[in-house]
């Protein structure tokens, strides 16, 4: 079995591959133990690192501070960190061991202008008591099935807290804990190498079924993981654009469901293209249906390979982008959002290789994701095409949504390597903070019939 220690190694001495076909999906009572010992409930090291850079875990922050108002926007607990340093194109090489290849090809491709404020890390990410009892059990007994494409014997939190496998590690990305409903009114913005800023304002709603706490069993999901509807605002010739989304839990069993309204023809059609690399909701061709949240839906089209761990500067606690007081437009600058209002701290990551099947059809013949090990969640992608070449990097900003608890997104970037455009999507520093507490919202409003006369409102 892979074991942490052989993790430590490999993120000092260079990333071990696990091929997926070594890998076991439950681990023994004994090895599940381990979580709130040396692995936090969560999954993660909780030991700090060698030279004391990275701390260890002692439990997140799990409750408000002060100031903070129910529903409002989120108050910094580290806004007197002072920056420890700036990695820059002089002085790469001093850092290159802790930088992702993501970051690493943004250096590259903008010398002039891309940085990384470096800042004390802080472990700010937790769940709840009851994410943590659900992870012991899954350890136990999630099980990938469905040659991948599914999961059984697992429910509310990540199936696999003790991963042995790049396909593992990815399912806990799309179903780790983000609360249970939520509702959100946002911005997504295009910005063109020769063009004007464009934004988009965008509404979004769901429920994460994985996470009902009525539920026991995943049978009682009905193979459904997510309902989710997404609707254009603005601009005027974007506007009423809709998608409704059932996301299902084994894929081979029933791919994923959507329909789409568009306000033209006044009609709800079933669209079973809108997943993988068909073009965003609102993107303008800049980002694929599968890149929202870094990455969702099916995994079948590629073969997933563990590369191991690794410690790497990260964006993380980005308050700043998330505050009112921040400006889109200072935000944005004309290669990439603006250095000067990102935090990079030091974490551990798990590093995931994806491979196009040579029976498969994608945009991107091959993907490299970097997973926080304290949030299952992508902070960072490679995205390459069929020549080989890098062509767009992938990069999220990420909050402690301490009123849940959870750690979540407040913005993510998609640039484009071979145009110099980039797209970011989820910001609510302009409209208002995530709502994780739709408790309210009947789950009956996500289906087909009701689609049309949810946009009409």
């Amino acid at each position: 079995m892979f074991q942490l220690k052989g993790r430590l190694m490999a993120a000092a001495f260079g990333l071990l591959a696990i091929p997926i076909s070594a890998a076991q999906a439950k681990v023994s009572e004994a090895e599940a133990a381990r979580l709130g010992t040396d692995l936090t409930p969560i999954g993660s090291e909780r030991a700090g690192n060698a030279d004391g850079t990275i701390p260890a875990w002692e439990g997140g922050i799990t409750t408000p501070p002060a100031g903070y108002t129910p529903g409002g926007y989120h108050v910094d607990p580290f806004a007197g960190d002072a920056i420890l340093f700036t990695i820059d194109s002089s002085n790469r090489a001093q850092y290159e061991a802790r930088l992702t290849g993501a970051h690493k090809a943004l250096l590259s491709a903008y010398p002039d202008t891309y940085k990384m404020n470096v800042y004390p890390t802080r472990r700010s990410c937790a769940l709840p008591e009851k994410a943590y009892e659900w992870n012991r059990k899954n350890a136990v007994t999630g099980e990938i099935v469905a040659d991948g494409n599914g999961i059984a014997n697992a429910l509310f939190a990540v199936p696999f807290p003790i991963p042995q496998s790049g396909i593992e590690v990815l399912w806990n990305h799309l179903l780790r804990y983000r609360g249970f409903k939520f509702q959100r009114d946002y911005t997504a913005v295009q910005v063109r190498a020769n063009g004007p800023l464009v934004k988009i304002r965008i509404q979004d709603e769901g429920v994460f079924r994985w996470s009902d706490p009525s539920k026991t069993r995943i049978e009682d999901l009905e193979n459904i993981s997510i309902y989710f509807i997404q609707q254009v605002v603005a601009p005027t010739r974007l506007a009423g654009n809709a998608l409704l989304v059932h996301e299902t839990i084994n894929q081979q069993v029933q791919s994923r469901l959507v329909w789409s309204y568009n306000p033209g023809q006044r009609r709800v059609r079933r669209a079973p293209d809108i997943q993988y690399d068909n073009p965003g909701n609102g993107t303008d061709g800049m980002s694929t249906s599968d890149a929202l949240n870094m990455y969702n839906g099916a995994p079948d089209r590629y073969t997933w390979e563990l590369l191991g761990k690794q410690e790497a500067y990260i964006p993380y606690n980005s308050f700043r982008i998330e505050s009112p007081d921040t400006k889109t437009e200072a935000l944005m600058t004309p290669k990439h959002m603006n250095p000067d209002y990102i935090r990079y701290e030091l974490h551990r990551v798990w590093q995931v290789e994806g491979k196009l099947r040579p029976d498969s059809r994608h945009i991107y013949a091959r993907r490299v994701f970097y997973m926080d090990e304290d949030s299952w969640f992508i902070v960072a992608s490679e995205l390459y095409d069929a020549r080989g070449e890098a062509w767009r990097i992938q990069e999220a900003q990420m909050i402690p949504y301490y009123e849940v608890p959870t750690c979540a997104e407040v913005a993510t970037a998609i640039y484009d390597l071979q145009d110099g455009g980039y797209y970011v999507d989820a910001l609510v520093n302009e409209t208002k903070p995530v709502n994780f507490n739709a408790v309210d919202v009947p789950e009956d409003r996500y289906q087909p019939q009701s689609l049309r006369t949810l946009i009409a409102r």
